[in-house]
Formats: C-alpha cells, structure tokens, sequence
C-alpha cells in the first residue's frame, strides 16, 4: 500500500477515463407568509395567464460569499448578542440560545439560526431562525415549533435503564445487525411534535439490514416511558456509476508522492476503504499524478470519481450560493469509497462528516458518479442549516433537496460524459431494466415515490415521500407537458390537471436555498415548505412577480396550496396563533379572529388554515362558525384515522355570510385517551 508524507505543493491534474454507461407580496406579506404554513386541496379555478417569469433577483436580497472568517466574525457577534435576542423574541428565563448557523444578504440582512435550551437541556424541535435587518434587530424569525417551552417538570419518572432498553429493540427491528448503544440515553427536552416534556435521547448503532451503518435516534418519555420518536441519522442515497471523462483534479505532492487531498477545497481527502465498513481506511497515493483507468477494477478508478464529484459540489455550492463548504466554514467533508462488499448504496453521516460510497452489485458498480456526491455532500449542508428530520415529511423534504442538489450540481458541472438530467441513478442499471431510480417530472413512475402531497405521506419511506418536492422543483424549473432536455424526453402532469409555466432551473435552485438556509426548521413539513419558498421568492424577486405565481401555481401542482387568485399566499389573513386547550372526551372550545375593513359578504373560496396538535386526530370534529352562528364542518368526528396533528387549509363557501365580525374555529374531542390543543389558526380573504 502505498502512503504519503507531509503536503509540500498542489497538483492539478486529469485522469484518464473510458466515458462509458452501464448497462443495466411585499417585504411585510413576506414577514406573514414566515409566520404560517398553508396546506390544501387541489385547486378550482383555472390558472391565471402563464408568467413571463422575467424578473431579475433584487440584488441586495441575494446572499453575499462570506469567507470562513467574516462567518466566524458574525457568529461571534451573534454569540455575544445572544441573550438580548432571546430578551427580545419573549424567551423565558431558563431558555437559553445557542448559535448554530449565519446568513448575510448584500442589504445588509443576517440570517442567525439558534438552537435552543431549557434550563440546561437541549430542546430537540427548539430550533429557530431570526432575521435581522439594520432598521430592525428582529424583522422576522422562523420557529420549529410555535409551542411556548414549558414543560410540566424537568424531573423524570422513568429510568434511563427503560429508555436505553426501548432504543435497543428499536435498533435491533427491521434484521439490524450488531445493535449496541452509541451514546447513553441524555436528557432531553422534546418539543418537535406537540407540547414539550422532558425525554431520554439514545443512539443506537449497529449496522441496518443492508450493510449500512446504523445511527438510530430514538427519543423516550421520561415520564410515561413512552416512544416518542426515531430518526436514522445516516442519511442514505443511490445514484449513478457514469464514469467522467478525463478529468482535472486537485491533489497534493509530497516529495515524489502525490495523493487525493484537495487544498484548495478545505483540504478534502479520498480514502480507499478497500472492502472495510469503519475507519477512514488509507488515503490514495502514489507516484504519479494518474488515477485510475475507468474501470472498476482499478480501485483508485472510483476513488478519482468520489474526489472529482466532491470537488464540483464544494465550486457549485460556493459560486452558485456563496457557500465555502458544507459548514461554511473552509472546511472540507472527507470522502471513503469502497465501502463493504457488494454495497449497492451511499451515505453521508454526521459522526463522521464524511460521505461513503459502495461498490455495487457484484462490486461492478460504484457509486461515485457527480449526482451522488452531491446528494451525499447535501445531506451533510441541510444537517448543517435546517436540520430537516430525517424521517416523516421533514425526512422526505430532506431526500428531495438531496436529489435537487443532486442535479442542479450535475447541469453546473456541464461534462460530455454525465449529461445534466432529472433522472436519479439513471446508470446504474439498479432495477437490471435499464430504468433510473427516480424520476423527478412524474416520481411514482418508479412505482413507489409519490407524485402529490397527500395527508398519509408521512408515514412512508422517505425516499418515495421526497417525489412530490422533486417533482415540485422540475414544475417550477420546467413546468408541465412533455420537453426534451439534453436529449431526455419528460412529461411532468400535475394532480389538478392545469398547466404550471416553469421560471427555470437557475431561478428554482436559488429559491430551494434560500428557504432551506433561511426558512426551513428541524420539522418543516410540506405546508411549511411551500410556505418557505414563497417567503423566499418574495424576497428574491417580490411577491407581485411571475417567479412568486410560478411557485405557487408549483405548488399547487402536487397538491400543497391552491392557485394564485384563489386564495394561495394573497389576500388578506386574519390569524389567532394563542393555543387553546382540548378537553380529553370534553366540551367544545373555541378560537376567534375578528374581520374588520372588509365590504359586502365572505368569499366563496374563503381559505381556513387550520393547525392542530393532537395525538389522534380522528377524535376531533372541526368547525367554522360565521359571525352569525352558521356552521360549517370542516373535519367530521371519526374522519382522519389514527394521525397525529391536523394541518390543513379548507376551501368554504361563505359567500352568504358578511365578512366582518368575529369568526370562530370550534373544535371538539368526541373520544377518551388522547389529547392536544389548536395551535393556531387562520381565515384568508383572497
């Protein structure tokens, strides 16, 4: 095995490759639409005239580049202003803030998100974003959750024993292999799904039923000994083996030997894992400046495709989106190929800050193609930045933005051999029908992903629950019908039947960033994450521009919002977000908004968005109750099954009622045991 010294110079050079393919709103409409998310049905009118989409980004609302040290600066300065934010945005006195991430616009904008403690705990789901103007210290800021954080006790009724026992069996389910305890339960605050209570977090380790590692998270009631929730933190994703071309790369010499680390990328480095699955293994290096010869027999063939994959992410994120490295901190992931045997997979994980690659089936395939280091090397930026749940439709939020990522970064990198596409693992033959892995213009041809958001998509893989966010993200790059794109013929429908006009792909990219460094939290669900991307739109282009209608009319297409005009994102909201107690099997309660400086009677598409917490929501019935005490049902007692949380926007026809006066949403548990509250809620007048 050959090994390397101590780093004396840089090298750039190009890998001989065989290309082959295997067979096989104004500024305060944007402060609202930051404050709630909007979730419907589809829509019923028909769409307003296509937009031109000619808009061009405010210049001062895009991100400027900051290098590792003007980041760090900010961080400092948010750091030592962090009490008086908490001060400012209400905290209570055992809540403290903890800095975790800094943005910068060109206007001067800073984008700070927090984590968040309770008197001493970490509060999982406590995640925050603020938004600080130079005319305003706090114009703005996005909660993971809009519950206050007052637990009932910090003392717990259950053993760590129990909650350590629990997370075994959770880890040992599904034919893991070799579950053992990472980290030993820690007490925690849980505030990611309803009211906060103290709980136990433990991590399981192990390895999962395919060989890949196992970083299970499961969280405890420490009061009841309850499971209140799990999330694997490796974060998985299979991708395509198109070898490259030949290509320049960045590695070091030393001496007479030169190797795979790139120092001009934060020092990324390529190990040959060599069959191993722990451990980095041994960093490539030789006596030349020539690795691999396409073929996957010759082990530093992938490795050459891992560190040039690596590579085009780090000058994509950094010159598309002002990002130097994952953490934007100049610092490079570091890169592992070769991982196990017959690996058919990739992953990235967090302990590690590293992305690992397999080699196929028969270990005639790796992994190592540009896609799939840039959907790996994205699991590590939205670790980084929102944080996304890697499990519910936070986690599929987080798969989609990988697989976003994924091709936005294989059209920059622009290469004769790996043509820019929306077709995810379209090389590897992984299916042996020659079919992609994932289609993002129509995903449920894979015959799993889901095309449209509906209210069980939760409860899926995450793999297929990220089909309606990739499918979201080509409507708004493309827009709808058949196109052929370099050369691949697409034909993207939409679950309404009406026609989306695409802004494209360069406008689309910026618009998921945006919201996913400055708007999306540890559980965006897809309600919020439209309502992120409009935020983020309003703000790059305006919310009366083309670029916002598009992304709504996106939207619309898989079943989030309704169209513009139709009560999606416009009009005027009248919101009450004060929580309200639901008796257990009790008495109907009530929330009111009082409608004011609006003439004549209610629309007939008045938009109801109703957010509510509760651990069983088939219990409930849901009403709206006009002015004059008409009732209109909104959610029967018995509709709904065993899910948890009501968050949804319904479409009433209340043109008969007249429009001012005081509202009500009235809500009823009609069954014994489980429990919530209404969390907020909200009439639109389009």
């Amino acid at each position: 095995m050959r090994s390397s010294s101590s780093r004396r110079g840089t090298s750039h050079r190009r890998t001989p490759h065989t290309p082959r393919r295997t067979a096989a709103v104004a500024l305060a409409g944007v402060a609202a639409l930051i404050a709630a998310a909007v979730q419907g049905g589809t829509a019923i009118a028909a769409p307003e005239k296509a937009p031109s989409a000619a808009s061009k980004a405010k210049p001062g609302s895009e991100s400027v580049r900051l290098t590792p040290a003007q980041r760090a600066a900010l961080i400092r300065e948010a750091d030592a202003a962090k009490a008086e934010t908490a001060e400012e945005l209400g905290l209570g006195a055992k809540e403290k803030l903890v800095v975790r991430d800094v943005l910068k616009d060109r206007d001067g904008t800073v984008h700070t998100r927090y984590e968040r403690t309770y008197d001493g705990l970490p509060v999982l789901g406590g995640d925050l974003v603020v938004e600080s103007t130079k005319a305003d210290a706090t114009a703005a800021v996005v909660k993971a959750t809009r519950a206050a954080i007052k637990p009932a006790t910090t003392k717990t009724a259950v053993s760590a024993a129990k909650a350590r026992q629990q997370a075994l069996k959770a880890g040992e389910a599904d034919e893991a292999e070799d579950a053992d305890i990472n980290r030993a339960p820690r007490k925690v605050i849980w505030a990611a799904n309803g009211k906060p209570v103290v709980a136990y977090e433990t991590v399981v380790g192990g390895f999962q039923h395919d060989g890949t590692p196992q970083e299970l998270h499961v969280v405890t009631d420490a009061t009841t000994g309850d499971k209140l929730f799990e999330w694997e933190a490796i974060e998985t994703g299979t991708g395509n083996t198109v070898y490259s071309g030949t290509v320049d790369l960045t590695t070091t010499q030393s001496g007479s030997t030169y190797n795979l680390t790139d120092g001009a990328r934060g020092n990324h480095k390529t190990y040959n894992l060599n069959r191993g699955t722990s451990g980095t293994g041994t960093l490539f290096s030789g006596p030349d400046d020539v690795w691999g010869n396409g073929t996957p027999s010759n082990l530093e063939s992938a490795g050459a495709d891992a560190h040039y994959g690596a590579a085009l992410t780090w000058d994509y994120y950094k010159n598309v989106h002002g990002r130097s490295g994952i953490r934007g901190d100049g610092v490079g992931a570091y890169s592992r190929v070769h991982y196990g045997n017959n690996y058919v997979n990739a992953f990235w994980s967090d302990s590690c800050f590293c992305m690992t690659y397999g080699d196929g089936s028969g270990n005639a395939n790796p992994l190592t193609s540009i896609d799939v280091a840039a959907h790996e090397m994205t699991h590590g930026l939205t670790s980084n930045t929102a944080g996304l749940n890697y499990s519910g439709e936070s986690g599929g939020l987080n798969e989609a933005t990988s697989d976003i990522f994924g091709a936005t970064v294989e059209f920059y990198a622009n290469n004769s051999s790996d043509v820019g596409d929306y077709l995810i693992g379209e090389e590897i033959n992984i299916n042996g029908d020659g079919t992609p892995l994932r289609y993002m213009d129509k995903p449920s041809k894979d015959g799993s992903s889901k095309d449209s958001w509906y209210s069980g998509i939760g409860s899926i893989d995450v793999h297929y629950s990220s089909g309606p966010a990739n499918h979201f993200f080509y409507l708004l790059s493309e827009g709808s019908g058949t196109k052929t794109i370099n050369g691949v013929t697409y034909d993207s429908s939409t679950s309404d039947g009406l026609p989306v006009t695409g802004i494209g792909r360069d406008k689309a990219e910026k618009i998921w960033f945006r919201a996913l460094t400055t708007k999306f939290t540890s559980t965006t669900n897809y309600a919020g994450a439209r309502t992120g991307t409009l935020a983020a739109t309003g703000e790059l282009y305006g919310t009366d521009s083309a670029e916002y209608k598009a992304v709504q009319h996106a939207w619309a297409g898989i079943n989030v919002g309704t169209r513009p005009g139709d009560g999606g994102g416009g009009g005027t909201s009248f919101e009450n977000t004060a929580d309200v107690a639901i008796p257990d099997r009790g008495a109907a309660v009530t929330s009111s908004v009082t409608v004011s400086g609006r003439t004549g009677n209610a629309p007939s598409n008045l938009q109801v968005a109703v957010d509510i917490v509760h651990t069983y929501i088939g219990d409930l019935k849901v009403d709206l109750v006009a002015p004059d005490g008409t009732a209109y049902t909104l959610k029967g007692y018995g509709t709904g099954g065993s899910a948890d949380n009501l968050n949804t926007t319904y479409t009433v026809n209340a043109s008969s009622e007249v429009a001012n006066g005081v509202w009500k949403l009235r809500v009823q548990d009609n069954a014994a045991v489980d429990t919530g509250y209404i969390n907020s809620w909200k009439l639109t007048f389009p």
